[in-house]
């Protein structure tokens, strides 16, 4: 399951609710990575845009991935700004094997700073800047790139 949502994410909400969604599969791993905002270059905060019909897409192929392996993602992402120490990004792997959600979840991490489109801003003395220098660009994006 993907889960949009504005503003900064809930961290104990959505993997309290992931847990529960769960807790009676017969899943041996459960794997989750929190992704906050950290201070770096004076920033008050990021910003981000997302293009939602392919994060979908991209989302879409990774479920796929896990269910040939018998397991589960679930990711969720803020739109718009997340301020300093604040949680932009969650996903999870559930899995019958331990292996196969450690694996897994360093897999969908890496490729989703590489491929999912999704922009950051930084947000910096009431502005909203673009982060090119920590900004990964989409293989095969063209004038994206």
């Amino acid at each position: 399951m993907l889960y949009l949502y504005d503003g900064p994410l809930d961290v104990p909400t959505i993997l309290k609710e992931w847990y529960e969604q769960e807790a009676t599969s017969n899943y041996g791993a459960y794997i989750p990575f929190v992704g906050t905002v950290r201070s770096e270059d004076d920033i008050d905060g990021l910003s981000f845009d997302l293009y939602e019909p392919i994060l979908n897409s991209w989302f879409k192929a990774w479920q796929e991935k896990a269910e040939a392996k018998g397991a589960i993602i679930k990711m969720a992402h803020s739109k718009g700004d997340v301020m300093l120490h604040e949680s932009s990004y969650i996903a999870a792997v559930f899995s019958p094997k331990r292996r196969v959600a450690l694996e897994f979840i360093d897999e969908f991490v890496e490729d989703f700073k590489a491929s999912a489109p999704i922009w950051k801003y930084d947000l910096k003395g009431g502005e909203r800047i673009y982060a090119l220098d920590r900004s990964t660009a989409i293989n095969g994006s063209g004038l994206l790139a």
